[in-house]
């Protein structure tokens, strides 16, 4: 039996993760991961745009993983799930750019997004508040986690 891929929505700090030394182990191996076929990775216009400051290796490391990424645009969904997000107090106005990438993994049929922001996305409160919202809007639950969460070591047991 074929086991389909996981869709994941990967936020800018995964990519850039990959090139810090707190976060590289995990972020590395999710994109492994990925080319392997557990993960069907999807990004948006937003981590592209996101990127575009980023060091080179960064930059690099992204337009390497177009290859194998699904890119979604912003859609009038995926801003309106996010104003959702912003009236329900979720996170501020600040943060909205964080409001959007989870609007838009939601809107996009992920069933993940992964981020190493665990002040505005990945965080136990938010991620019930989150998927609060996305159930009053009429859209299914998301697992939100870290890439540590989500990837499988060699000696994990199913």
């Amino acid at each position: 039996m074929e086991v389909k891929p996981v869709r994941v929505y990967a936020d800018t700090s995964v990519f850039g993760g990959v090139f810090d030394e707190e976060f590289q182990e995990a972020s590395t191996r999710f994109f492994e991961q990925v080319r392997l076929g557990r993960f069907e990775l999807v990004s948006s216009a937003i981590v592209q745009a996101e990127i575009e400051p980023a060091p080179g290796e960064v930059k690099a490391f992204f337009d390497d993983m177009l290859r194998v990424a699904r890119i979604v645009e912003v859609s009038d969904d995926a801003v309106a799930l996010r104003q959702a997000y912003l009236d329900a107090g979720i996170v501020t106005r600040e943060s909205a750019d964080d409001a959007l990438h989870v609007a838009l993994a939601t809107v996009s049929g992920c069933a993940l997004i992964v981020s190493w922001n665990f002040r505005h996305i990945v965080h136990y409160r938010k991620i019930t508040l989150y998927n609060a919202v996305n159930t009053l809007k009429g859209f299914p639950g998301l697992g939100i986690h870290s890439p540590q969460e989500v990837i499988e070591y060699e000696d994990q047991d199913v």
